[in-house]
């Protein structure tokens, strides 16, 4: 994992600048983003109070009634550590109203409305703050696919598409995210119970180990292979990087020196 350690200090003050200059050059000085009490979301709302200042960051909490008491309590501490302006929007009836006519929709089916519709809202907040929409989701998230189209996957211009989530860890870590966020297991957080590792099958560390060596360091499948990787590790991972590139056409993201994923077709393993 030390391959994917960042200079820090370099990183954060990339990221604030490219926040502090795309919100001004669409001649805006606001933001708008929902936090979860996730780290991701987290990190973005730490990294856009330093760039802009907490006045000019509004924060929403947008719960289901299943939702999670924890991810409540945990993105509370973000909004009175930063203290930043923020509301709470339930959105369990409007996610209902959509479902009525479909009461055996699955969980997946179910979990995407309820993040189309939490987006629906911070786009409504971003036109009455009013504030650009910041992403929150990471490198690893946007290269596997793992999020729901004009939904956590909308926004109009993303800090973290350049991160691993172990990075948004480090750097979540260096501007003083509450530890209890930053170490509990990674949850979307739309069923009970729903963890991000049990759900794709495998621990953001080995992903991130994978995705690393296939992305950053340009490694074919084989290269892999012989470097201790499992073959249906392996396979796995690319088959659904290649399933979900769809997803990874993104509007305007930070940067802090990686590869880019627009130039993904370039490297080895996804030609």
């Amino acid at each position: 994992m030390k391959k994917l350690n960042l200079n820090a200090t370099k990183a954060i003050d990339s990221l604030t600048n490219f926040i502090k200059s795309t919100v001004n050059n669409a001649g805006f000085s606001k933001v708008v983003l929902g936090v979860s009490g996730g780290v991701d979301s987290s990190l973005s709302a730490f990294l856009s109070v330093q760039a802009l200042g907490a006045k000019n960051v509004l924060v929403l909490r947008m719960p289901y009634k299943t939702s999670s008491q924890e991810s409540l309590e945990h993105a509370n501490l973000v909004i009175e550590q930063l203290r930043v302006p923020s509301l709470t929007i339930d959105i369990s009836e409007a996610v209902d109203a959509v479902l009525v006519n479909f009461p055996d929709a699955s969980p997946v089916r179910r979990g995407n409305v309820m993040a189309r519709i939490r987006m629906i809202n911070v786009y409504d907040q971003s036109a009455a703050f009013p504030g650009l929409v910041v992403g929150t989701g990471n490198k690893t998230e946007s290269l596997l696919g793992y999020s729901t189209l004009h939904g956590d996957g909308a926004f109009d211009f993303n800090p973290l598409v350049d991160l691993y989530k172990a990075q948004v860890r480090q750097l979540a870590a260096e501007l003083g995210v509450p530890r209890p966020i930053i170490e509990k297991p990674p949850s979307a957080d739309l069923w009970v119970g729903q963890t991000d590792e049990e759900e794709i099958g495998f621990t953001y560390d080995e992903m991130d180990r994978l995705l690393y060596a296939l992305v950053e360091e340009g490694l074919s499948s084989r290269d892999c292979l012989e470097a201790g990787f499992s073959e249906e590790f392996v396979q796995t991972i690319v088959s659904r990087v290649k399933k979900y590139r769809f997803k990874s056409t993104l509007p305007l993201v930070g940067s802090v020196g990686q590869f880019p994923l627009a130039d993904l077709e370039k490297l080895p393993a996804f030609i």
